[in-house]
């Protein structure tokens, strides 16, 4: 069975949002992920999963949030549009941070744990980020068993950085770099230009799809990337979405 996994770190509602949202909406409509983890969502009405979600009304996606410890109306969720979801639990990071995860039974008697997160983002606060992962980590392998786990999400965390090397060896692979060879040199900043953007730290890859597991990797891309003819100065989010598609039991 192939799925179709993303993660989005879709930058809430700064960065010129009136702009971007139908920017945003049809990235969104163009990855047309069976389940997507993203990051940085705003749940006060109208609520950002939904107007996402009405964006694919076909695929009858369910909603799973995890909101951040401090400010409540913010945080992350996974969108699932497959499968039936058996488990949808929390664990709490560090600095107001947390990891989400939903079971999914799938057809052909697969199961899949697809995880979602936003770790720490202060980049010269590395070992956060590998308190961060190694939790994560940890939790994921007591969950009980499926035949694929997958954890994505806005690590913000370049390749090199130790954290990085915490999901490798674990056993974890990156989709995007089983695909490709390498990580994709940039996945933050788009390039968006705004008054509020995040200018702290430089350009690098950010976000991931890991896999462990029986899944095979057909392939891996960067979706979200494109600015509106004349406009290089507007992209539907300040980060690149990361999309893997996975074939199940391989």
């Amino acid at each position: 069975m192939q799925l179709r996994l993303a993660t989005f770190n879709i930058r809430n509602v700064t960065d010129r949002y009136d702009e971007r949202k139908p920017l945003l909406g049809a990235a969104f409509a163009a990855i047309s992920a069976d389940i997507i983890g993203l990051q940085e969502v705003m749940f006060s009405a109208p609520r950002q999963d939904d107007y996402l979600s009405a964006q694919l009304p076909e695929r009858h996606y369910r909603a799973f949030t995890s909101r951040h410890a401090k400010y409540t109306d913010f945080g992350n969720a996974i969108l699932c549009g497959v499968g039936d979801v058996l488990a949808h639990e929390e664990l709490r990071l560090s600095r107001g941070r947390s990891v989400q995860r939903v079971l999914v039974a799938l057809p052909g008697q697969f199961t899949l744990w697809f995880a979602n997160t936003h770790l720490h983002h202060k980049p010269d606060e590395p070992e956060v980020r590998v308190e961060q992962a190694a939790d994560i980590v940890r939790w994921m392998a007591e969950a009980p068993a499926a035949d694929l786990v997958a954890v994505v999400g806005d690590f913000n965390t370049p390749p090199h950085e130790p954290a990085y090397a915490v999901m490798l060896a674990a056993g974890y692979r990156s989709a995007y770099a089983e695909a490709n060879g390498a990580e994709p040199a940039v996945t933050w900043p788009s390039g968006i230009q705004a008054p509020t953007m995040d200018t702290d730290g430089d350009p690098n890859c950010l976000d991931y799809a890991w896999l462990l597991g029986r899944g095979k990797v057909a392939r891996a891309w960067v979706a979200a990337n494109e600015h509106p003819a004349g406009d290089p100065t507007i992209f539907p989010s300040d980060h690149f979405a990361v999309v893997a598609e996975v074939e199940i039991g391989q």
